[in-house]
């Protein structure tokens, strides 16, 4: 070759290596956070190869071999800047986090320069740092030495306990704030609850006013201001509203032949009005006189079935808050009726098919005049409801129906069940009796709990009585000016992304604790040396741990990064399980020999993943237990792969059915039922066709004297 060929084909080749060279920095600066990201993972297993495709095809050189050849040394610089930057910023992100994210009580995390110092001398290279508060100090690492974040309790709001009515404080405290260490390691808080004198009730009578409660409505019109004197023996500041109803204006639950539809009644010379299924007579009020005048103006109507239109009533009733005028006060609903009621899907036999929507539809009379658009709520939507609301429930029914309504009333928080005589005689006694016991029963509980966090109450009731460890706090016999104290002990599994708040509330009444809670996932140490002897004084020391400098590397920076092949082939296999296992597991990388692992991953190898266990309710060991190795380690009263199981009993209770209705078997807190049973509490029998393969489906057709059969 030529002189003159040779200098143009040098001066060409050094044109374009500069140009290449701006690319790699053009594509540095426009990609940085990208390829920083990128190499944060690829760096941990040791794989430079996506990079060098990566760079190759953003300067657009032909081939990895002579991409690598012409910028070998920009490329080492460029992988060394991100390698040591993403190991700097994975340490400040997980130097200590991971003692706090494995929830074990005795794991604290050693930080200073002179302990870890010596830790580094004495441990194995599977050891870690940390370790029980026992090991660490024989360890000769000091108190002052060792990291052990504890849960912290702030309470930010605690008024006093007031009986004024405009302003009633009866729970504390109001607000407060939780940090959760992660793991085993509850917080407890006491809550204080003192009944107040003279809270103000208000209470809306709802009576069924179908053909057969003539006598009872009579007696309810001359009652009303007993009524209001023997609620003022419980509190001075009473109010009392008046709703009616009846059924839904459909057949077959009401006669809709236009002449019965204007007299549903039998003619018996008495007034009657037009059936319909639910009314607003009168709003809450505190006049007496007001009561009896507008009662006195409600006559009896009539429908054709037995069972009743109460659950759309008593529906209405609690969503529509201002037609009714519910205060901040205690609620209570008085259901009167001497029969049984319709609940969801019986809608059906009358072409109605919607399901109800909770939702208030009363017109400018205060008529409910949807009825024959929804059907009737649900036994669980209706309690759902009423609980929302804070509404205590008071079912006043004859005694033939008494049976019915107490199973009812098992299923509706904060309702209970009185036994009215046939004319109603006895409905001032009753409501007395029935508010007294409301009012004096008192029950903490929660609501919107995160997941992963627990919960349990202890009670401890001024009549002596005290449990531990419920689900609920609850005490009874309560009276006023008497202070009950809850224990409250709450304890997180997981870490939560940001702060979540919840509600403890007193149930049937609007006092409520607000609950904040944040989990303590970090270690606040800050400590820093510069080649510091810790780190052969090739890296700096922060908070413990070494931050190598990029020629070496290794827990202590006593590995270089240049070694001949055979070394680097021994120090691989000290990383491997078995001869033909990958490196680490193929969950981190081999650093002079040891593994450092990624992300949950632990272990001599990486072989153990503490994420790897088994969910339950999309929650790993169910929230009720810690995952170790992928294996779940399960709290106490929780047995199961993923902690499922519950010991506790309690869901199978049937009152006095026995566990299970005597016909299954109670596990895990569930009804396994015997073959012919089903059903939560296996109460159900199953049907023949189930049982007897050979069967037939007949239809038979109902027919109904619409004109004749009336509700007695």
């Amino acid at each position: 070759m030529s002189q003159l060929r040779y200098k143009k084909w040098k001066e060409k080749t050094s044109q374009e290596n500069n140009k290449n060279h701006h690319k790699i920095q053009h594509f540095h600066k426009n990609h940085h956070e990208s390829t920083f990201s990128w190499c944060c993972h690829q760096s941990r297993g040791g794989d430079v190869t996506l990079l060098l495709e990566i760079l190759r095809h953003a300067t657009l050189q032909s081939t990895p071999v002579q991409f690598r050849k012409n910028h070998s040394g920009t490329l080492r610089k460029f992988c060394v800047f991100f390698f040591n930057q993403c190991k700097s910023r994975t340490f400040a992100q997980q130097g200590c986090n991971s003692v706090v994210y494995s929830g074990n009580e005795h794991h604290h995390c050693c930080r200073v320069q002179q302990c870890n110092r010596l830790i580094l001398a004495q441990i194995r290279p599977t050891e870690q740092r940390c370790s029980s508060a026992e090991d660490l100090r024989s360890r000769n690492c000091s108190e002052g030495e060792v990291i052990n974040p504890r849960s912290v309790k702030e309470v930010l709001k605690d008024s006093e306990f007031r009986s004024d009515s405009d302003n009633v404080v009866q729970l504390r405290p109001q607000k407060l704030h939780l940090k959760l260490r992660v793991g085993e390691f509850p917080q407890t808080f006491k809550v204080m609850f003192k009944r107040a004198e003279g809270h103000p009730i208000d209470l809306y009578y709802l009576m069924d006013l179908s053909y057969s409660m003539q006598d009872d409505l009579e007696n309810v019109r001359k009652l009303g201001q007993k009524i209001f004197d023997a609620l003022r023996n419980i509190t001075p500041a009473v109010r009392i509203g008046f709703g009616s109803f009846v059924d839904k204006v459909a057949l077959p639950f009401v006669n809709t032949v236009s002449e019965k539809l204007r007299w549903p009644c039998p003619n018996t010379g008495r007034p009657c009005q037009p059936a319909f299924s639910f009314k607003n007579v009168l709003s809450l009020t505190d006049d007496a006189e007001e009561f009896h005048r507008r009662v006195s103006k409600e006559d009896i109507s009539a429908n054709l079935d037995n069972a009743e239109g109460g659950f759309d009533a008593m529906m209405q009733a609690a969503v529509c808050q201002n037609h009714i005028g519910w205060g901040n006060v205690t609620r209570i609903l008085v259901y009167a009726s001497d029969d049984t009621f319709h609940t969801a899907g019986d809608g059906k036999m009358a072409g109605i098919y919607l399901p109800a929507d909770g939702k208030c539809h009363l017109d400018n009379e205060g008529v409910y005049d949807k009825d024959a658009l929804y059907d009737y709520p649900s036994v669980g939507h209706l309690s759902e409801v009423v609980s929302a609301n804070k509404i205590h429930l008071i079912f006043a029914v004859t005694g033939r129906n008494y049976d019915s309504y107490m199973e009812l009333s098992k299923l509706i928080p904060q309702s209970v069940v009185g036994a009215l005589s046939d004319d109603s005689s006895n409905v001032v006694q009753l409501i007395s009796e029935a508010c007294e016991k409301l009012t004096s029963t008192v029950i903490l509980n929660h609501q919107d709990v995160p997941p992963g966090l627990s919960i349990s109450y202890s009670s401890h009731c001024f009549t002596g009585v005290h449990t531990q460890g419920q689900k609920r706090g609850e005490c009874h016999s309560v009276q006023t000016n008497q202070q009950v104290n809850f224990s409250v002990t709450l304890s997180s599994s997981a870490c939560l992304e940001r702060t979540k708040t919840f509600v403890i509330k007193l149930q049937g009444l609007s006092e409520e604790i607000q609950v904040s809670v944040d989990t303590e996932c970090d270690c606040n140490c800050q400590d820093q040396e510069e080649k510091s002897p810790s780190c052969s004084k090739h890296g700096t020391l922060i908070c413990g741990v070494c931050s190598c400098d990029p020629e070496h590397t290794g827990q202590r920076c006593e590995c270089q990064q240049k070694e001949d092949e055979h070394a680097a082939l021994f120090q691989k296999s000290k990383c491997r399980q078995t001869n033909t296992s990958v490196l680490c597991s193929g969950h981190g990388r081999c650093e002079c020999g040891r593994c450092v692992c990624r992300g949950q991953h632990k272990g001599e190898f990486c072989q153990c993943d503490d994420t790897s266990c088994d969910h339950h309710d999309n929650t790993i060991c169910g929230g009720k237990g810690t995952c170790n190795c992928g294996v779940c380690e399960c709290f106490p009263n929780y047995t199961g792969s993923a902690c499922q199981c519950s010991s506790f009993r309690d869901r199978c209770q049937t009152g006095s059915s026995g566990e299970c209705s005597n016909r299954g078997l109670c596990k895990c807190n569930r009804c396994h039922c015997e073959p012919g049973f089903y059903g939560e509490h296996c109460a159900q029998i199953e049907a023949p066709c189930q049982t007897y393969l050979q069967c037939v489906c007949v239809c038979v057709c109902v027919c109904v004297c619409v004109n004749t059969v009336l509700s007695q």
